[in-house]
């Protein structure tokens, strides 16, 4: 089966959506935590999650068009701060959950059940139940005009980790803690290591 350029674009939208989403491969399913000025906690799974440099650290979110309000976006852009929570598997029905839209001012901690947490001198919230807690710091946003998102820029303040995690090389084992991982808009795996290989030479 080939799918032309042409072929995708007269596909249904939700077929299609599926059908490039899941293309895309295994992803970092991360629940992105963030605080309203007016106090209000938010809670959205992302599955856009780019490394974008070790030093100085920093990771990219893609945050999709503004068609409908973005409470994620807007929070970080109002006070600076959100946090990257990597979950066990286990909770992927409540992860998963959410991505509904609920109404503005409504936490999704405690629709969904996941407690809030947090650490001194940093506004937005962990997810308490999560693996690895990641504290980001905005570092600038750029838009993306062929489709209007927005690419997140963070740089990392603080990462909570289990130190059983981290090799002595400084390699994460995030496939030894079961971390929740996804393809597409609503499926979920868990992660298995084969093995890691020598820097490559020719």
């Amino acid at each position: 089966m080939i799918f032309k350029k042409e072929d995708i674009e007269q596909l249904e939208q939700r077929y299609r959506t599926a059908f490039v989403n899941s293309l895309a491969g295994f992803r970092q399913a991360v629940l992105v935590g963030t605080k309203s000025l007016e106090g209000n906690s938010n809670l959205a799974i992302f599955n856009s999650l780019i490394h974008l440099g070790a030093n100085p650290a920093l990771f990219g979110l893609i945050n999709r068009p503004e068609s409908v309000q973005r409470d994620t976006l807007q929070n970080i852009l109002d006070t600076k701060e959100y946090t990257l929570n990597y979950i066990h598997y286990s909770h992927h029905e409540k992860a998963h959950q959410t991505s509904a839209r609920y109404e503005k001012g409504v936490s999704e901690f405690e629709k969904v059940g996941f407690n809030e947490a947090y650490h001194s001198n940093f506004f937005a919230p962990f997810v308490q139940e999560s693996v690895v807690k990641i504290a980001m710091k905005l570092e600038d946003t750029i838009s993306i005009p062929i489709n209007n998102t927005i690419l997140i820029i963070g740089s990392i303040m603080q990462v909570d980790i289990d130190a059983s995690l981290v090799g002595t090389d400084g390699f994460v084992s995030l496939s030894e803690a079961d971390i929740l991982i996804s393809q597409g808009l609503d499926a979920y795996f868990v992660s298995k290591g084969i093995g890691r290989l020598p820097y490559a030479k020719p």
